[in-house]
Formats: C-alpha cells, structure tokens, sequence
C-alpha cells in the first residue's frame, strides 16, 4: 500500500478539477455527508475545483446544493451512461468515486461499472466497503471497478491488505487515506450537556442510521448492570433508521430495541432521538458525551465514520472488535469488547466511569491521533494523490508534500496569545491546545528572549500593549536574578523557583533580553534597572556552550547599540566570539562548516551572534566565519523550495542520517534573524529571500505544507511531526515566531522606505 510521494510531487498547470460521484445531501446517508465534506476539503486548497455527480434515490427526495451538476437515478442505467458522457465534456481530470455497493444501481451494483467504462478522464474510486470472503458477483464488481481506476483508496491498512490477498490487487494501486473528521476543540463533555436536558449524567452516545448490524442491544443488554453502580448513567441511540431498512421493513427494529428497554425498566436511562441530525448538532452531541460505544455485529466493517468521529473529536470509546475498530483504538486510543458480550461491555463501561484519569488519557491519545484525519489533512492528501496522477508522478511512500511556490502575504503580528500566556509574574512555559498551561510555570529561558520580542514589537510599532508585557519580564527577570549575577530558570505556578542555578543557556538567554532592553526600554526607569543588572552578570560570561555564548553576544550586541563605549562589554563580546572562532576552527573540515560535530537546535543564532560581532568589532574573520556557517546551515535545511530545518529525533551528526521530525519553530524564527542580519552587513538579496522563506515557514511553507501560525491570534503551534502541527501552542514558539517577523517586517520597511526615497528624489 503507498502514500503519496510528497517530495516529488509535481504541479499541475492550470487550475485542478475534480469531478467527485456518490450520494450527496440531501440524501440522508454516511456516504452522502463523506462526499459533502470531501468537496469542501478538496476546494479549500488553491487551484482546485470541485462539482458532484449525484446518485439519487425516490427515498431521498430533496433540492441538491448548486455543486451538484448532474444527478444519476440509482436504477437508470442509461443515467450512467449519459453521466459518463457530461463528464468528458467537463473539463475534469479526475473523477473520484465514493464506492459502496448499496448505493448503484443493478445486481451487486454493477451499474457503475458502465459509468467508469465510458469515462476519459483518470479514475480514483475510495472503498467504502472491502469484504474478505465476497460473493462472486460482487467480487467481480470490485475487480472491474479496480481494472478501470488509476488508484484505489483505502481508510484502513486492513482494507489495504484484503485487496491484495483476496482480490490480487497490487500494493502500488493501493493508497491510504483516513477517513476525514471535524477539526473542533478538545473540550469538557459538560459543556454541551445542558443543551440535552442530560447534565449531571454520564453520557453514553451511539450514532448513525439504524440498522440491525448497529448491535444497539448489546448495550442494553449491559445496561442495567452499569445502572446498578452509575445511576446517573444515560445512553442517547441518536439517529433515524436508514431509509432503505425504513421502506423494507418499517421501523421493527426500533420498536424492538423500545420494548426491551421496557423489559429491562431503563426508561430513565435510554434516550432515542429518531432523527438525522444537522453537523453542528452532530458534534454537539458527540461533545456532551462521556463515552462513545460502537458495538457493531460485523468483523468486517473495515471503515465507520461514526468512528471515526469520535475519535478524532477526543472521546473514549467502546467498540467490538471490527477490522476498522481494532486498528483506529490501538495504542490505547480506546477499549475494545467481543461481539454480543453484554457483560464484558458492562465491565469496561464501569471501569471508565469510574477511572477518570484513564478515560481522560484514552480521549487525549484519540484526539492527538484525530489531528491527521481533520478534513483539511484528509483533502490536502486527496488533492495531492490527484495532482500526482494528473502530472504522471508515481506515488510513493514519504511524508513530504511539494510546498508552494507563490509567495506568503506577511501576516500582521499579533500579540494576543502572548498576551494570554502572560499573567502577573511572567510568562507561562506551555500551551496545551492553546490553552496556558499553568502547571508548567515559568522559565527565565522564555522571559528574557520574550523581553526582547516585545521591546523589539514597541520601538517597530509603538504599540502600547507592548510595554506592560516589558514591565512583567523585567520583573520577573529581577526576581530571577542570584546575587552573583546569575539566575534561576524554573519557577512554578506557586512562585517557587525549583533550581538552585540556571544554565548557560539561561544566562546567555536573561542577557539577551536585558540587553535589548539597555537599547529600546520602553522608558527610563526600565533602562536603568535592566543595565543595573545586565552588569551584574558580567563576571559569569566565561561561558563554555556555543548557543550560551551566542544568546550573550547578542545582548552585548545591544547593549553597545547604547553604549558604544562600554570598554567591558566590548571585551566579553570579543572573548566570547574568539572562543567560538575556535570551535569553529577546530571542527571545520572541507564538507562541515560547522561549530561542532552536531546540528541540534537554535542552529542559527551562533552564526548570527558572529556577525554581530563583527559589526562591533570590525573583525574580518567573525564577518567570514558568520557567513560561511550560515550558508552551511541554509544549505542543510533549504530543500525543495522551502526550509526543512534539522528534526529533535535525532539531530543531525557529521556523516550521519539528518532528523525530519520533530520540526521546532525555534528554527524558523532564528534563520529569519541571522539572515535579515547578513542582508543587513553584505546587502545581498538572497539572503533576504531565505529569510522570508524561514518565515513562510511558519505559514506553510515546509515539508508538510502545513501552516503553523494562526492568523486570527498569533499564537504558533509548538513545531510539528509525520502527522501535522503540534496542537500546543507554547511561549517559545509563539515568541521565536514573533522575533522572525520582526525581523522580516523591519527589513521589508527599511527597503520600502529606500525606495519611496528614490522615487521622491525624482521630484525634488
């Protein structure tokens, strides 16, 4: 089975259009709502367009959305005949079916087979249903439907593995994509309760069109045990029976699932709400439960986007073994009971009820895996596999999407999230999923680069948010600082600091900040105390890391900015450039330009701090060291057309295999600085151009094409991995990406006010 090959993938000229075929609202079935979402997936990515081909049904009556353009009666077959027909003179490149027997027309839905014959354009037909001991007739179905189709797309590595051993299907036809799920937030079961008349209950949900194969009485079977421990338990049955059950046999299995919960006296505590929910109503469902239940009957079901949702909405879940349940829950992402075992399920209900911290440890695993199936990833690989098929390119395994090549309007910067991680003592560490995580406390290794975003924010703007958040840092920064001059690092949210000495780091770190401050306080008073103190730790820079020295090169930068005289501090800048000069020399080889054997992290400061020395000292050699380091440095992380910075799982050795993942923000932020500062010495605009880029990064411009900064608050996720943008959002990582558009905005003024100067002089 393959993935998409992201590295090479090429471009298609021209705007990509896609025709998607299947059931669509407002026909009320689980394919039809898939379909709805894929298409607004697909469309959200630029360049592509998207109509529908809908097959309809005398059950489901109803007005189509204007992106349906032609509709297919399921048991016309001259209606797929004609539709194959309207979609060759359409202009489409593609066609992507949404396959599930139930919805064609003819014996074992043959009739689509008729459709895809007559097609022009490429095929790409997602499973719905894959059955491992099929029926002939339906066997040969899928067999034809795979012949014609360039790839067929599976939602379960088990359904990947039945086309290849039953059906002979070979893995390079076979593409894995999850099943797409609402991006909502992870939030508390309560919120949504009251809106259900069910607060103060434990909630137990099952979803879906009602069928037989749903195993509804499996718990109810389980029910009354639970009651007996829980009282406050209720289970919501939400949905209607599916319209093909309802015209066949009426609404017997409902009625029969009614009277045994009058036999089993849990009226209290069964609540059926027959009817087909709107989306917004769905997810607030899904949110107000506890934990979900899918005790489906067969082992074969090797998708369910009711699932699928629950999952990727954070909930605990309880399912039967089914192909699909069984690999989506692995890992601790849920809990699984055998088929028709009311008393196992009874257990395992119990136990989440009354284990609050495993149910919750069970919603967290779901949610973070739930991140790679939101409806943006899900349609960013679609659209990827169809530009893959369009251009010819083979679709092999690896995790990098082609980034884009149009350049990123730059955002405004915005201190909101800042703003919200910042209470009365500093800045809180962490984020999780935005939200400042207090546990975490403080970290002068935050305050004091903060200190610098924020001084560097007000003298760029003159934003008066900006200097209440200086006042705080320095603050906290004062309250940090050891009598020698040095400084705690870690305090936690009871205002005890937990160490008894910070770091080099944290020091090269607090001097930076207090440097900047020396130069851009936001008044006088802050100016004094900040030098007061920067002067303080003069006496403990004999440092021997080359990121501290770094960090403490860049405040005595500063600090010079105000005093140039300062005939001490232009003494410990020289000294701590030399000893990086050294380590330079003594690791430097032919094919490694580099202070060390290692690429870690905050790469791009040290070259940075050598350039600042040299606009201090006027010393060729720091100027040459600076600049060979950093273009060493952009040359082993610009690929591709964008930056694909050194991952934390592992590094990057001298003579070893580099880390993709995790990708840090701390990167991008630092390459913007270190190249607006080589623009800013030689004047060359390629270094401008690879400091844009670093910052696109941030926007999505990287190896998953994936944006981390968020428009609407300036919060930044915190880096990201194989599946996507971390969902935190913490201090560093909001403050590095602040620093890199300062950097970028500050040079993008400087040579928009160049040339107004140029054009104004043709007037004077």
């Amino acid at each position: 089975m393959t993935k998409l090959n992201m590295e090479q993938a090429p471009t298609t000229e021209g705007p990509l259009k896609i025709c998607l075929v299947a059931t669509y609202p407002p026909r009320e079935c689980g394919i039809a709502t898939f379909t709805c979402d894929l298409h607004h997936a697909v469309i959200r990515s630029e360049g592509v367009h998207s109509f529908v081909i809908a097959v309809t049904s005398p059950l489901n009556p109803g007005q189509y959305p204007s992106e349906v353009a032609f509709e297919i009666r399921q048991n016309q077959l001259r209606d797929y005949r004609l539709a194959a027909e309207y979609v060759n003179f359409s202009g489409a490149q593609v066609v992507c079916l949404q396959h599930e027997f139930g919805i064609f027309g003819g014996a074992e839905g043959r009739y689509v087979t008729d459709f895809l014959n007559n097609l022009r354009p490429l095929v790409v037909t997602t499973l719905h249903t894959v059955m491992s001991e099929p029926e002939r007739g339906y066997r040969e179905t899928l067999v034809r439907i795979a012949e014609v189709s360039s790839r067929l797309v599976v939602m379960s590595r088990g359904a990947g593995e039945i086309l290849r051993s039953s059906y002979g299907i070979p893995e390079s036809k076979i593409t894995m994509i999850h099943h797409g799920v609402p991006d909502v937030p992870f939030i508390d079961p309560n919120y949504h309760k009251d809106k259900f008349g069910v607060e103060g209950r434990l909630v137990l949900l099952t979803f879906g069109l009602l069928n037989r194969n749903k195993g509804i009485e499996t718990v109810l079977e389980a029910l009354p045990e639970v009651v007996r421990h829980h009282p406050e338990v209720i289970y919501i049955v939400l949905g209607a029976t599916h319209p093909e059950v309802k015209a066949r046999h009426g609404e017997e299995y409902r009625l029969s699932l009614g009277r045994r919960v009058r036999e089993l006296r849990l009226e209290d505590h069964v609540l059926f709400h027959d009817r087909y929910v709107s989306f917004q109503e769905l997810c607030e469902f899904i949110g107000a439960c506890d934990i979900y239940v899918t005790p489906y009957r067969s082992r074969e079901q090797i998708v369910s986007g009711t699932l699928a949702y629950s999952v990727g909405m954070g909930k605990a879940v309880v399912s039967t073994p089914y192909c699909y349940a069984e690999e989506l829950l692995e890992s601790g992402r849920g809990k699984l009971v055998d088929f028709g075992d009311s008393s196992g399920m009874a257990r395992i209900l119990v136990e989440l009820m009354e284990n609050e911290a495993l149910r919750h440890q069970i919603r967290k695993c779901a949610y973070e895996y739930g991140r790679q199936m939101t409806w943006r990833e899900v349609g960013g690989k679609y659209v990827e596999l169809f530009g893959c098929l369009v251009s010819g390119a083979p679709g092999k395994t690896t995790t990098k999407r082609q980034p884009t090549r149009s350049r990123f309007d730059l955002p405004s910067i915005k201190l909101d999230h800042l703003i919200k991680l910042t209470d009365d003592t500093g800045i809180i560490q962490h984020a999780a999923y935005g939200v400042p995580d207090r546990r975490t406390g403080y970290s002068t290794d935050d305050v004091g680069r903060a200190l610098a975003a924020v001084l560097g924010y007000h003298q760029q703007f003159a934003d008066s948010a900006a200097a209440p958040l200086a006042t705080k840092y320095l603050s906290f920064l004062q309250l940090a600082q050891l009598q020698d001059g040095r400084f705690h690092n870690f305090m936690d949210y009871g205002r005890n600091f937990t160490d008894k000495v910070g770091s080099e780091d944290t020091l090269g770190r607090a001097l930076w900040g207090l440097g900047v401050a020396v130069a851009h306080g936001h008044n006088e008073g802050a100016r004094a105390l900040a030098r007061e103190m920067f002067e303080r730790s003069l006496d403990h820079l004999e440092l021997e890391h080359p990121r501290a020295a770094a960090y403490a090169i860049c405040g005595l930068h500063a600090f010079l900015r105000k005093y140039g005289g300062a005939a001490l501090v232009r003494r410990k800048l020289e000294d701590l450039a030399d000893g990086l000069a050294g380590l330079f020399a003594r690791s430097r080889t032919d094919d490694w330009s580099w202070f060390g054997e290692e690429l870690t992290y905050a790469n791009a400061k040290i070259p940075q701090a050598m350039l600042l020395a040299y606009q201090v000292t006027e010393e060729e050699r720091f100027l040459s060291i600076g600049l060979e380091t950093l273009d060493f440095l952009v040359t082993e992380t610009f690929r591709g057309g964008c930056f694909d910075f050194i991952g934390n799982k592992g590094w990057c050795r001298r003579g070893c295999e580099r880390a993709i993942f995790d990708q840090q923000t701390i990167e991008a932020g630092y390459t913007a600085e270190a190249c607006v500062t080589a623009a800013e010495i030689t004047g060359a605009s390629r270094y401008l151009e690879k400091a844009r880029a670093a910052v696109e990064w941030f926007l999505g411009r990287n190896r998953l094409a994936a944006p981390l900064y968020d428009l609407a608050t300036g919060a930044c996720a915190d880096g990201f991995g194989p599946q996507g943008p971390s969902m935190n959002q913490g201090a560093e990582s909001v403050i590095c990406c602040i620093l890199g558009l300062l950097a970028v905005s500050r040079q993008s003024e400087k040579r928009l006010e160049e040339k107004n100067t140029v054009f104004l002089g043709h007037f004077r």
